[in-house]
């Protein structure tokens, strides 16, 4: 219980908070049991699904009601362009992803961990495109670099969030409405996602119900305040900090790994 509570926290944090959530817990799991539990991993995500859709719901419905009512299709459109590219590769390499050694290895996670983290401490320094106010004003160009940037979350270490903003950035986009906008394009994702495991998973939900919502429960409360903390931090400052942190951890875990 101790375990799943731990990386229900993790997942809450680490999902928004662009550190990496799926390699945070891929060293979670590799520390307490040794072992990734991909299924897991997936499942709590409901947790942090659950905790943007509250987070952001006067967005949500503002959305909504852009396209229902305004018909102003704008921002909606951008959401689905930058959610395609991830999503498609996602659902043709799911059993891969599975079943891989590769996305649970510790290895994969340190060098992600690094390089992600040199371009976060670097960003600032780096030429971007013409400033936009905010996910709706992006071209649907931008967009599409964006969601491009979201393919390579796939691997561990990378961070969705981290990728996403960092294109995000680039496109021209504040470190604020970079992150809003990463957030709100997720949204498609890991409502396909959970839709997913929820049809083709039942055995493994009715398996491991009691351990699956405590986890949710903790990744919920820890997505809330992860979300609430990011974007308040991200209209003050760059994304630097993180990265230090991404390049700090990797250093951890290259020594953990030589002495063993």
């Amino acid at each position: 219980m101790f375990e799943i509570i731990v990386l229900g926290i993790v997942q809450g944090l680490t999902e928004f908070i662009p550190i990496s959530s799926s390699g945070h817990l891929v060293i979670g799991q590799n520390f307490f049991s040794g072992a990734s539990d991909h299924l897991f991993l997936e499942f709590i995500n409901i947790g942090t699904l659950l905790a943007l859709l509250v987070f952001f719901r006067k967005k949500i419905l503002t959305i909504i009601k852009d396209v229902f009512v305004r018909k102003n299709y704008r921002l909606a459109r951008n959401i689905i362009i930058t959610a395609v590219p991830a999503g498609v590769v996602g659902f043709v390499l799911a059993d891969f992803i599975g079943s891989s050694a590769f996305f649970g290895s510790v290895v994969v996670v340190m060098v992600t961990l690094a390089v992600v983290g040199v371009i976060m401490v670097v960003l600032e320094k780096l030429p971007k495109a013409s400033p936009v106010k905010n996910g709706e004003a992006l071209p649907a160009k931008r967009a599409l670099v964006i969601g491009l940037a979201q393919v390579f979350a796939l691997i561990p270490g990378v961070s969705r969030s981290g990728s996403t903003i960092i294109a995000g950035r680039l496109s021209g986009l504040s470190p604020a409405a970079a992150a809003e906008y990463s957030f709100l394009a997720s949204l498609p994702i890991m409502m396909g996602v959970t839709l997913k495991i929820l049809i083709t998973d039942q055995v493994y939900l009715a398996a491991n119900m009691p351990a699956l919502i405590v986890g949710n429960i903790a990744a919920f409360i820890a997505g809330v305040l992860a979300i609430g903390f990011l974007m308040q931090y991200l209209s003050k400052h760059s994304l630097a900090v993180f990265g230090w942190y991404r390049i700090g951890l990797a250093g951890v875990l290259a020594v953990v790994l030589l002495v063993q």
